[in-house]
């Protein structure tokens, strides 16, 4: 059954994206089993920081985090699109060290991914509390009774880069509607910095990223039954310094036409056409405190990697 559903929503989004201009489409569908395989291969590339970043933050800086939130007496944890948990286990282990009254309560929409973590950190760190949640964002906070202890909300990987301004604005006044006076939250964002470091994270030398954004042609050629030829499509990504704009895309290299065999429709693509395919938004201090105001939030302060490439920053409600 979530097969079904998230195959209907990719075939209704991409027969949206594809019949709008400029085409677009969402990178939340990059993360097939192939495209999930490939970002591993991303994260491990020296050029893409994000990762090893915000990791070296919630490594070296748990406590403090914990410190900033000063409720000694305990708050859970609520992680929005948990995933593996791989860099939150680092706070985790912290928490559980100081015998903080503490219940994690992990959001993704994959029973998968949420079946792993949980049995990960049910050997990882045994004294953790844990109750995973399956579901859409809304969906599951809608129906979570996380106790009348206060909760830290963990939105993590500088995943609100993806949104369009507005977009994000909306998103982030959505989660505080489910949020109480006193909660925090913690959100990754990455930060502007030299723009050859950061185009160099998004358009390697390796090939890896543009491999990463065709994987989108071959899964609608999977799932949806077209006929994209990969080889008559090219990747290209530009950072724009001014408005911390990072802009991914597929490019059409001739005019052709490709049958969705799911969508029984033929969509026409021009000579240098474009699809967009990701936002990637990078923030400085005034954008970022800019962004809590707006999203009915009170910045309070930013843990930094030592390099100063990312920051988790903790707004209070």
């Amino acid at each position: 059954m979530e097969t079904e559903t998230i195959t209907t929503s990719f075939a209704k989004d991409v027969l949206e994206g594809l019949t709008t201009n400029p085409k677009r489409l969402s990178s939340k569908y990059f993360y097939d089993d192939i495209g999930s395989r490939i970002f591993q291969e991303i994260m491990e590339m020296p050029e893409y920081y994000l990762t090893n970043s915000e990791l070296e933050i919630l490594q070296f800086q748990p406590d403090d985090i914990i410190d900033a939130i000063k409720n000694k007496r305990g708050f859970d944890i609520v992680e929005l699109g948990a995933g593996d948990g791989y860099k939150t286990k680092e706070l985790l282990r912290h928490i559980v060290a100081q015998k903080i009254d503490c219940t994690y309560y992990p959001v993704d929409i994959s029973q998968k991914a949420m079946d792993l973590l949980e049995e990960d950190l049910n050997e990882s760190i045994p004294a953790l509390k844990i109750k995973p949640l399956v579901g859409d964002y809304f969906e599951v906070l809608g129906s979570l009774k996380h106790g009348d202890k206060p909760a830290l909300f963990l939105f993590l990987g500088s995943n609100i880069g993806n949104y369009e301004k507005n977009d994000a604005v909306d998103l982030l006044k959505m989660f505080g509607q489910y949020m109480q006076p006193g909660d925090h939250l913690l959100i990754g964002m990455d930060l502007k910095k030299n723009p050859r470091t950061i185009l160099e994270a998004y358009d390697d030398k390796h090939g890896i990223t543009r491999l990463f954004n065709l994987n989108l042609l071959r899964r609608m050629n999977r799932e949806l039954g077209a006929n994209f030829d990969l080889d008559k499509f090219d990747f290209y990504a530009y950072y724009n310094p001014k408005n911390g704009q990072l802009r991914s895309m597929l490019v059409s290299l001739e005019n052709q036409s490709i049958y969705f065999r799911a969508l029984e429709k033929e969509i026409q693509f021009e000579a240098n056409e474009l699809i967009w395919t990701e936002l990637s938004q990078k923030f400085n201090l005034d954008d970022i405190k800019d962004l809590a105001n707006k999203s009915g939030f009170k910045f309070k302060m930013n843990f930094y990697d030592q390099k100063k490439y990312f920051a988790d920053s903790l707004w209070i409600k």
